[in-house]
């Protein structure tokens, strides 16, 4: 069972009947969209299928001969909205809107950005003294070619990294970390600018350098745990890193969350209930730690309502949305509870909530694209990429 966009949909019911009975059989979707109907007689067949936000599809009639197996295939087109777009879940992959990678990546990508601006207090009050962002490049540029110091030649690529210019800030954050090698945030530096240029393998290398330089740093761990290109997160290394995280900082719950995160998101087989259950005991361990990490709770709301249990998933989406209101996935996937346990009034309202939600983040997120490319053509058209001094 799949969407239109070929993604898996996951509890959708499936019934299944023998035109030559009135029984009618039933089976549910898991994570992956697959589904199974054992031990059929032969016979001829219809299937339907049905899910919250989503239109009906079906199939049939067909013949199942005697000891036959027959795979069916349905696609299932959405009946409200655009598919959501989401950070912690990551549930798509849009096209993008004029930079590298979806609109997940993107957003992550601005989040990791500001996370590496927000290393260093100092250009922070620099930047709110200039104003311009291209005259503040040049400032820093001024700065590191006067004084090639760790502190100067950071904050020029970290300020060329605000603004996406990946190239320049690739090249100062590659030399600054030949000349500062124990320089973590340099590191990370580079590894956000490779990760803004879609260069995933080396934005992991660097990713992982950091987090090994020190490993009870726990800065380079954070900035994982943002990450959300696939190339990054199925990669080796990626979770072992995370789980390193919640190993040497038992009493993190950002520690027990990403690892949590990391580990659902490599869950392979549907039959699988150990990583289940350990990622459900970290999850419940992060909100302990801290009752007011709105993303703990919606995670735990996704893993019940993978099992269909929406009687605890429902109360864990209330709960993120009660500590982080402006969660927009936890709107959504609340209405999709509320619609799978027939209460449309309240499906609708979250509808509507997400909706909102959704379009305000919209405009802000294409008002930042729009800065971004202008600053990127205004700094093409007034310099060469920069050359950082050795």
């Amino acid at each position: 069972m799949r969407d239109s966009h070929d993604r898996p949909v996951a509890t959708a019911t499936i019934y299944l009947q023998i035109q030559t009975s009135e029984q009618i059989l039933t089976a549910h979707t898991d994570s992956e969209g697959s589904y199974r109907f054992e031990t059929l007689g032969e016979g001829t067949y219809s299937l339907r299928v049905e899910t919250n936000g989503y239109g009906e599809a079906a199939f049939g009639p067909f013949v199942l001969g005697p000891k036959e197996m027959k795979r069916v295939d349905l696609t299932l087109e959405s009946a409200f909205f655009d598919e959501p777009k989401f950070i912690v879940a990551g549930v798509t992959e849009a096209t993008n809107g004029g930079v590298h990678g979806s609109d997940t990546v993107w957003r992550s990508t601005e989040a990791l950005a500001k996370a590496t601006a927000s290393l260093s207090q100092e250009r922070h009050e620099r930047d709110e003294k200039l104003g311009n962002a291209v005259e503040a490049v040049r400032e820093y540029q001024r700065a590191a070619e006067l004084n090639a110091s760790e502190s100067n030649l950071f904050d020029w690529g970290a300020e060329l990294l605000t603004h996406r210019a990946a190239d320049p800030a690739i090249e100062v954050f590659t030399r600054g970390s030949r000349l500062f090698p124990h320089s973590a945030r340099m590191l990370l530096g580079l590894a956000v600018a490779c990760y803004a240029r879609g260069s995933y393998d080396q934005a992991a290398h660097h990713f992982f350098e950091a987090a090994d330089l020190n490993p009870s740093d726990p800065q380079p761990y954070m900035f994982l745990g943002k990450v959300q290109s696939v190339e990054i997160t199925q990669s080796e290394g990626f979770a072992e890193r995370l789980g390193r995280f919640a190993r040497l900082q038992p009493e993190n719950a950002w520690a027990n969350y990403y690892y949590a995160v990391s580990l659902w998101k490599r869950r392979k087989d549907p039959e699988d209930t150990q990583t289940p259950a350990q990622v459900q005991a970290l999850l419940e361990k992060a909100v302990h730690l801290d009752p007011n990490l709105g993303a703990g709770y919606l995670q735990l709301g996704i893993l019940y309502s993978d099992r269909r249990d929406f009687q605890n998933a429902i109360p864990a989406y209330r709960k993120a949305i009660e500590v982080s209101p402006v969660l927009e996935e936890a709107h959504y996937r609340l209405a999709q509870a509320y619609g799978q346990t027939g209460e449309k009034l309240n499906a609708q309202k979250e509808l509507e909530i997400y909706n909102q939600l959704s379009k305000k983040l919209a405009a802000e997120a294409e008002r930042e694209r729009s800065e971004i490319q202008q600053f990127v053509f205004t700094l093409r058209d007034r310099t060469s990429v920069p050359r950082p001094p050795y």
